[in-house]
């Protein structure tokens, strides 16, 4: 399995994937109501990671640490680089059904979308990223080991104490997203939504008010979010970007995402002078 490409352009839906990818920004900026559809890790190489949520408050992640974002998480988040070097770090996002076998049996956490950090002094969490990479890397091992030697680093996380939510994909926001992301460049419209989830429009947009985010919203969000991690994990051109993420023009893009995130695209990759 080839780890170089590996970037949220495809975040795992089939069965036992496993994707890795490397997250580079060069400048201080803040990331609003971001959501996780599924189970998330960032090893943080170089820099921190302030987050916030609305039940934990906030969280620092440091230099070597591992901070791991369930399902349904929807977090600020602000990726701080440190003197004149970038903020790095390694992202891992993993299947549900891997989730389900190693923490199906598990107590269930009393809040299951709370961020959890495994810091780098006590846990040692490189030794789960060595684990990972090691078996991604090995191009020579039948699918059902790698399937099962992916479940090791779940395994060990579990020992010292880490339990992950097993939240399937049953809530309105995730499905809608997941839906949206299947072709992000597609004019996705309300009644063509609605009409792939069975229900009239009107239904939908009852059943999406529980997430407090209209069809748009959502629409927009996640565009923008997949505009953002673009930019972050990959060298496309912004304007190839823009259009892969559904944006008309690359202006469209930049006014969008500076309106969101008080940043312009560009300035993801350029150090602020």
């Amino acid at each position: 399995m080839d780890t170089k490409n590996q970037t949220p352009s495809n975040l795992p839906d089939e069965i036992g994937q496993v994707s890795i990818f490397p997250i580079t920004q060069a400048t201080t900026a803040t990331f609003a109501d971001l959501y996780f559809r599924l189970t998330f890790f960032f090893f943080i190489q170089r820099g921190e990671k302030h987050v916030e949520t609305p039940t934990q408050g906030e969280m620092l992640g440091r230099e070597g640490d591992l901070m791991i974002f369930p399902p349904g998480a929807m977090v600020t988040m602000v990726n701080r680089p440190v003197l004149d070097e970038a903020y790095r770090a390694l992202g891992v996002c993993f299947s549900h059904d891997l989730i389900d076998a190693v923490f199906a049996d598990a107590t269930k956490p009393k809040n299951a979308t709370d961020v959890q950090i495994v810091r780098s002094d006590t846990h040692r969490p490189n030794a789960i990223l060595s684990l990972i990479q090691e078996n991604l890397a090995n191009e020579h091992l039948p699918e059902p080991i790698r399937q099962h030697r992916l479940i090791e680093p779940l395994i060990w996380l579990r020992e010292q104490g880490i339990v992950l939510p097993t939240t399937l994909e049953d809530q309105p926001i995730s499905k809608v997203r997941r839906l949206i992301e299947t072709d992000l460049s597609h004019p996705w419209m309300a009644d063509e939504v609605a009409h792939h989830f069975a229900m009239s429009e009107a239904t939908m947009r009852r059943w999406l008010s529980k997430t407090g985010q209209g069809f748009a919203k959502i629409l927009l969000h996640t565009r923008l979010e997949r505009g953002l991690s673009l930019l972050q994990t990959t060298d496309d051109q912004i304007s190839e970007i823009a259009l892969d993420c559904g944006f008309k023009t690359p202006s469209h893009f930049s006014d969008a995402f500076r309106k969101r995130f008080g940043i312009k695209p560009k300035d993801i990759r350029l150090a602020a002078h």
